[in-house]
């Protein structure tokens, strides 16, 4: 499976651009993709964007880096190669359709299949089934990646973000929340909280009394 993160311009995806995509094979998390292109000049930046990404404008217009329409190219490229091509995102309602406006635009086609798993819904059954309620903020589900970690037994330090970096961190807590499991070393560090791993390793001595 395809664990896939992407960093644009803002969030609107008709007016801004994709400057990095970075994805992980779940089932082969050596393999990875990474690459950065410019924005295209009728593309919107948005402060907000900036703040996160650490960036400047003339950062995300740097006329040396690659097209969107490579990146994207080069990007599917690489998912031609994955044999289980379905996606994990932490939010797949922001970045797959991002990337399939961009497809459209650029008259690529779009092999990444149009269902995808979502971090964000895993990791709130998995706090309910812990704490037999939602995680909620004005009413609505606060389960955002901070809460994830911490439901992962991790923490993000960064002061901004990447792509490969959000995609990495996304294939790890996807792996502990559904697996129970470390799947990265470079998060090896931080145990597994108990509450994770109790059902995977009571579902092992079942299997190994069947």
């Amino acid at each position: 499976m395809i664990v896939v993160d992407i960093e644009c311009s803002g969030l609107d995806s008709e007016k801004c651009g994709i400057i990095e995509i970075g994805a992980v094979e779940l089932e082969n998390p050596e393999n990875v993709f990474r690459e950065e292109a410019r924005i295209d000049d009728e593309d919107v930046v948005e402060e907000g964007a900036l703040r996160v990404l650490g960036k400047t404008e003339v950062d995300l217009r740097d006329s040396s880096k690659q097209s969107q329409k490579q990146l994207l190219e080069h990007f599917l490229s690489w998912v031609s190669s994955v044999s289980i091509k379905t996606c994990i995102c932490q939010n797949p309602q922001f970045d797959l359709a991002f990337l399939g406006v961009k497809f459209n635009k650029y008259s690529i086609k779009n092999i990444l299949p149009h269902r995808a798993f979502d971090l964000h819904s895993f990791a709130s059954l998995k706090y309910f089934e812990i704490n037999k309620q939602f995680l909620l903020e004005d009413n609505k589900s606060a389960m955002g990646l901070k809460y994830i970690l911490e439901l992962c037994g991790m923490e993000d330090k960064r002061n901004h973000h990447t792509a490969l970096e959000d995609a990495k961190l996304t294939a790890e807590c996807f792996s502990r929340v559904v697996f129970g499991k470390n799947l990265l070393s470079e998060f090896s560090y931080y145990p597994i909280p108990n509450q994770l791993i109790h059902e995977i390793a009571v579902s092992s001595e079942v299997k190994e009394e069947i």
